[in-house]
């Protein structure tokens, strides 16, 4: 009798992603709100790089890197999103088990970037403000494209094990995953199999990549503030400081929503499992839909070039 309702998901094909556990009843009302987030993101982050391309004094080391984190904020969505909301929408819930693992790999390794990104965006800022005389010097276009290419390489390298030990599991308890999307503990907890080494390997994922990136961070920012503090005039130091708070609103944009992640995942047997995935949303469509705003908003060469633009097209 036991046999005869076990399911073997052994040669698993599909997944069910459940959307929002409990809350299916609102499923299309959830969906406006983070419709117009998923809006705001691609409209916006679109805008960053049409005015960067198309700006000739825009070309330099900071918004180049502006414009790397508009992309993986771009594809971190675009890859996540669209799904989400036809599981609202639709009740399109089926995911194909490949199509699963490949979101999963594209969102956890564009994430890896995007913390990387902010990484080299902090080191612009201390370069700019620390070594003024020498930040084209040292920051040229050669020396911002192996920054790219080192960051591109260490997310898609850190993340690859995910993909693979997550493809060699076999999956016998169940295909539902209790959220809108897959993310890697999510799929392998399905795993009717001994995960620790996919556990142990996230964790190191987690402290290697938010660890030392913070680490990084928070001392070329002590660096930065050692070199305001010493400037002589109070206007001196609001000015010079004026020009990291767009990035520091980036970095609060992207790890706070990721430490409240963290914790409710850590802690979910307390937490209620809808409240948990809302975190899991509202940590994957915060920075896509903030960071061009923070930018637009913060960066007055952005705001000239926007102002110019709707200004002839007015005309």
């Amino acid at each position: 009798m036991s046999d005869s309702n076990t399911t073997d998901f052994t040669n698993i094909f599909t997944f069910i992603l459940l959307g929002i556990p409990g809350l299916e009843a609102a499923h299309v009302w959830i969906s406006i709100p983070f419709c117009v987030m998923y809006a705001i993101a691609i409209l916006g982050n679109f805008t960053i790089l049409f005015i960067v391309k198309r700006e000739p004094s825009l070309h330099g080391p900071m918004y180049y890197f502006l414009c790397m984190l508009a992309v993986t904020d771009l594809v971190v969505s675009t890859s996540t999103v669209p799904k989400m909301l036809s599981i609202f929408w639709f009740n399109s819930r089926e995911i194909n088990f490949s199509a699963c693992l490949t979101q999963m790999y594209v969102f956890h390794c564009f994430s890896v970037m995007e913390s990387g990104i902010l990484v080299a965006m902090a080191f612009d800022r201390y370069v700019a403000i620390c070594d003024p005389l020498r930040h084209s010097a040292i920051l040229t276009n050669r020396v911002v494209a192996k920054i790219g290419l080192v960051v591109v390489l260490r997310g898609s390298i850190l993340i690859l094990p995910y993909l693979f030990l997550a493809r060699q599991w076999p999956y016998c308890r169940t295909n539902i995953i209790p959220q809108p999307y897959c993310t890697h503990m999510t799929v392998v907890n399905l795993a009717c199999a001994d995960i620790r080494v996919s556990s142990y390997y996230g964790l190191f994922v987690q402290i290697w990549v938010n660890g030392l990136d913070v680490f990084f961070i928070v001392v070329s920012y002590t660096q930065i503030l050692r070199a305001i503090f010493s400037l002589p005039t109070k206007d001196a130091r609001i000015k010079t400081f004026g020009t990291c708070t767009s990035h520091l609103c980036s970095i609060l944009v992207f790890y706070i929503p990721r430490l409240f992640f963290s914790l409710a995942y850590r802690f979910q047997q307390n937490v209620p499992l809808h409240f948990h995935v809302l975190i899991a949303i509202v940590y994957l469509l915060m920075p896509p839909m903030l960071n061009p705003l923070i930018y637009g908003v913060r960066t007055n060469q952005i705001q000239g070039r926007l102002l110019r633009l709707f200004t002839h097209n007015g005309t």
